[in-house]
């Protein structure tokens, strides 16, 4: 769901795999905080991911079989872009994307890579304030020129 309760992805008749990403309706980015160290970087980045495929609809791609015919699991056929920010813009963008209609937005707050259980994680988020969150790293998919504007130029994750 999105910030403002509505589903977010794409109905069967709008996945093409055969297409372009670009030709997607929805653009998908990770947007990591350039503070962090690479090892917190790449947790919070994943952990973003999961959440965001779980919460948008149509976003994996079929399995894949390969010549041995093993098969490996569905990825995102739009593909996704995984950009840095420092932590101030993380923290505007993400606000800009939760008041976007049509936008889904994935968080990974700073406090949940210093929590061990996740019941005291809960706890602990009601405690902070959405002004005074920190985040690790942010997820959206939405409208692609609505994203484009809300990531601007950002540089891709080094």
């Amino acid at each position: 769901m999105s910030e403002h309760g509505t589903a977010i992805g794409f109905a069967p008749e709008e996945i093409d795999f055969t297409a372009s990403t670009r030709s997607a309706r929805l653009k998908w980015v990770i947007v990591v905080n350039s503070e962090l160290p690479p090892g917190r970087a790449v947790n919070a980045a994943v952990c973003t991911a999961v959440a965001t495929a779980r919460g948008v609809t149509g976003l994996l791609g079929d399995e894949a079989v390969d010549a041995g015919g093993e098969h490996y699991t569905g990825l995102p056929w739009i593909g996704c872009s995984i950009l840095s920010a420092d932590a101030g813009k993380l923290r505007a963008i993400r606000a800009k994307a939760a008041a976007s209609p049509g936008c889904h937005v994935a968080d990974m707050p700073a406090v949940a890579q210093q929590i061990r259980v996740y019941t005291d994680f809960l706890a602990t988020m009601k405690e902070i304030p959405t002004e005074e969150m920190d985040y690790c790293a942010i997820g959206i998919v939405g409208p692609r020129n609505r994203i484009d504007k809300l990531v601007g130029k950002l540089p891709l994750m080094p």
